[in-house]
Formats: structure tokens, sequence, C-alpha cells
């Protein structure tokens, strides 16, 4: 199809070209011969009057205006996406649709997971592929690399649409034979024993938790720091570490390792977690559904 004189097929390649910055990766991204792919690139680069990528070193940059060109193209193709994966109705019995969903390893391991293992039969030809969190989260929302972000409701983007999914508090956990781990531990008797910290994603954001003792001057000595909540147990089970942890994450991981869980001495707001998506995707009744889904998972597992 062509639009004002150019095939709309070459805004998929532009956009593969400038996400690998290479003629023959590109192809293999969008399953092109290489040489059709540097046919599409001489032809964008006929059209725009622009060399859009330029060689040096053995590698490939983007022109000035080919960088004006990518968050335009991005937006266009997402639009488009969006779109052709939009129908008055959805079935997920019959749909073999993907959803890109980025979230915690807390969300993924104590909702996702149970989620997936149930769609296998309710849903057998759809797909939940997980991203961790990124700091460029809201550009891949914005071009349609990821259909649902699942966040924390302080790190919501207030342009973007967002859905309520679940509210969680956080417990105190610690090995299962800990000697601090009373019910009505003191805040001096947990301030006694080294903790272990959680700092999520690339901006290493601290959990909620901590950072909200934080913020109340809750000073505690650290251990260690961990990138992820999903390692915790095994960082517990043979020392005094204690550590603050999810509801539905520490209850399930309590099935399967020695830790106990109570209250943390000092009582903590509970956390919201939202979803978010694009605002073209308001409408999207697969996205609909999986977020509905979510939240029925969450009330499940509560």
């Amino acid at each position: 199809m062509r639009f004002k004189g150019l095939d709309l097929n070459l805004l998929v390649a532009f956009d593969a070209l400038m996400v690998d910055r290479s003629v023959s990766r590109a192809a293999q991204r969008v399953n092109l011969s290489q040489p059709a792919m540097s046919n599409a690139l001489s032809r964008l680069r006929a059209y725009f009057g622009d060399d859009l990528l330029i060689a040096h070193n053995k590698r490939m940059y983007p022109t000035p205006f080919a960088e004006t060109l990518i968050p335009q193209v991005q937006a266009a193709l997402a639009t488009m996406e969006s779109v052709v994966a939009t129908s008055r109705h959805f079935d997920p019995a019959t749909s073999s649709r993907t959803f890109r969903v980025m979230t915690s390893d807390y969300i993924a391991t104590a909702v996702l997971f149970p989620m997936i293992t149930r769609l296998a039969s309710a849903a057998p030809g759809v797909r939940v592929e997980l991203l961790l969190p990124s700091q460029r989260r809201i550009e891949l929302l914005d071009n349609g690399n990821i259909d649902l972000l699942i966040t924390l409701e302080a790190y919501l983007t207030p342009e973007l649409p967002s859905d309520f999914l679940l509210e969680d508090r956080y417990w105190l956990v610690g090995r299962a034979d800990h000697p601090a781990l009373v019910e009505g531990i003191t805040l001096e008797t947990m301030q006694a024993y080294e903790h272990v910290m959680v700092a999520i994603g690339e901006e290493r954001l601290p959990s909620f938790g901590d950072a909200y003792l934080d913020r109340i001057g809750i000073q505690r000595r650290v251990a260690m720091t961990a990138p992820n909540f999903a390692m915790l147990p095994w960082l517990l089970q043979e020392t005094d570490w204690l550590t603050l942890m999810q509801g539905r994450l520490a209850h399930l991981m309590q099935r399967n390792f020695a830790i106990k869980i109570v209250p943390p001495a000092v009582p903590i707001p509970p956390l919201v977690e939202m979803a978010q998506y694009h605002v073209t995707r308001s409408n999207d009744p697969g996205l609909r559904w999986l977020i509905d889904t979510i939240r029925a998972q969450a009330a499940d597992t509560a």
C-alpha cells in the first residue's frame, strides 16, 4: 500500500534498520533477504532525500534527520498494530495473540505465573511475554514494543490511562527459626539485625517498603542489596538477615522455603499496583480481557 508515494511496508524496514543499525540484522528481524533490505534502504533514502544510515568504523549510525523520524515512525507503527490487533470481539479460546507485559519479578512470580498456567487450557493460543522493568518503559509503551506496564501507583505516567490491579502489604521475613521473628516484634529488635534491601531495574529503585522506612527515618543495617525479590529466600535461610516482602510473594515462598513471616514493627502503607497502557489501546478488547484476567488472578491470591 502506498501513502503519498511511500510504500508503507518501508516503514517496517525503517524501524528495523534504526533498531538494529545493520542491514543484515534488520533483514533477519523482518524475515527479508539482505538484498531486499538493502533495496528497502535505497528506496527510503530516495524518498526522504537523506542517507538515513551512515557507515563509520564498521558500524552504522542514524543521521540527524533519521533520528527525528524514529519516534514518529514507531508511533505510526504502534497505531497500525493496534488497529490490526483490535477487533470488535476477542475470544481467548481461539485467539493466537501475544501480549508483551513489563512488570517486576514480584508480580510475575506471585500473579502472572499462576495466571499463565491457567491460560494453558482456557486460552491455549494466547502467549504472554514478560519483560523486567526498564527506564525506557514509557517509550516502549509509546512505540508499541510492550502492550502493558504493571507498576506501582507512584510511578504512573499521568498522560497515559491506567487501571487498578491489586493492593498488597509488606511483611517482615526471615528464616523459619529466626529468634527475632515473633508476633509483636519491636523496632529495636528489628533494627538489631542486618537486612537485605531490593533495588529494582536499571534505575535501582528501592522497593516500596524500603523506600517508606527510609522516608520516615527508620535506619537499618544493610547486609546486601538484591536485584530482585525472587532470590530473597535463598539469602535468608542460612543467615540471620531480615527483609521486607510483599504478602502474596511471601506466602507463596513460604510453601517452598523454610521462612517465617510476621508483621513489621512499623506499619507500612499498602502498595497499589496499576496497569498502564497506551491511549490507542484503551478500547482494545484483548487488552481489556488481559487486565481483567490479571485482576481476577490477583484477587484469588490475596
